[in-house]
């Protein structure tokens, strides 16, 4: 019986870690990179190039492989009670992690800068953007006559 709770605590710490892992950076992908990769293509189309949709592509499906086949080991080898509380960690860290979702969140929207600075051909925005001050950012795009629209304001 001990051997069962220490096996379930030890899945609900690896659910809650696989969430952490690979579902995390499959949502990012979803609701906040494509949107602010969006945005920047519509505010102008040479704004930021197509690599990052490609990059960003590639990182959702390696994650959602990488997810199904962490699912498919789980369902396969582990009694229900295991699997139970494999997925009972990942539905605590997606609590955990749900008020972050998307590039209104600071924490999100720096994330995005930090990884994505490298596909803008502007100097002065790519700098802006490693340096992740969104009124540079605006700064420099206004000097370029492009829409803002899709950066978030920040409360301070």
């Amino acid at each position: 019986m001990q051997m069962k709770i220490l096996g379930g605590g030890a899945l609900l710490m690896l659910g809650w870690l696989w969430f952490y892992l690979f579902v995390r950076q499959f949502l990012f992908n979803f609701f906040t990179a494509y949107p602010l990769i969006k945005g920047m293509q519509a505010a102008k189309e040479d704004l930021i190039a197509i690599g990052a949709r490609r990059y960003t592509a590639v990182s959702t499906v390696s994650c959602a492989v990488v997810c199904a086949i962490v699912i498919a080991i789980v369902s396969i080898f582990c009694p229900w009670y295991f699997i139970l509380c494999f997925f009972v960690g990942a539905i605590v860290a997606l609590v955990m992690y749900l008020p972050l979702l998307g590039p209104k969140n600071r924490a999100m929207f720096d994330s995005f800068c930090t990884t994505y600075y490298r596909f803008v051909p502007d100097d002065e925005l790519r700098t802006a953007m490693y340096n992740k001050k969104p009124s540079q950012m605006k700064v420099r795009l206004h000097d370029m006559g492009v829409s803002d629209a899709f950066i978030p304001e920040f409360k301070k």
